[in-house]
């Protein structure tokens, strides 16, 4: 039982860790203008509107690779049913993302990209981390 609660642990933090890594990247080749009011919503609405294509992709981009390496991570460190950290580290994955779309304004096409590609991420994690493509 041990085991497969710090497999999940694990896996939040992998995710975790490569969203950072990746939007990280991201800043350095986009950067956010120091004088940003980041807790004025129209502010906000504003910037992201003038933001590059590749700068919403680069997040986007974080978060399936986030969600892919975590699940792979928790499915070759646990010994649940691979679908179990498809469902907590997806579902971790999904709730930063909800929360992040929630207080920060974005495109449509933004937040479905990026929602897809959290779930997609963590399938092919379970896959890769498995072996297979059902959850056993």
């Amino acid at each position: 039982m041990f085991r497969k609660i710090i497999a999940g642990i694990v896996g939040i933090i992998v995710a975790g860790t490569l969203v950072w890594i990746v939007e990280t990247i991201g800043h350095t080749i986009y950067p956010t203008p120091a004088d940003l009011d980041v807790g004025n919503t129209d502010v906000m609405r504003a910037y992201i509107d003038t933001l590059p294509l590749g700068a919403l992709l680069t997040v986007a981009i974080a978060w399936f690779i986030g969600s892919l390496g975590g699940t792979l991570v928790a499915c070759k460190v646990g010994s649940a049913r691979p679908l179990i950290y498809l469902l907590v580290v997806g579902g971790m994955m999904f709730a930063g993302a909800a929360f992040n779309l929630t207080i920060i304004p974005h495109p449509i096409w933004f937040s479905v990209l990026g929602i897809v590609g959290i779930f997609v991420g963590a399938w092919l994690g379970m896959t890769l981390g498995t072996g297979k493509d059902a959850a056993a």
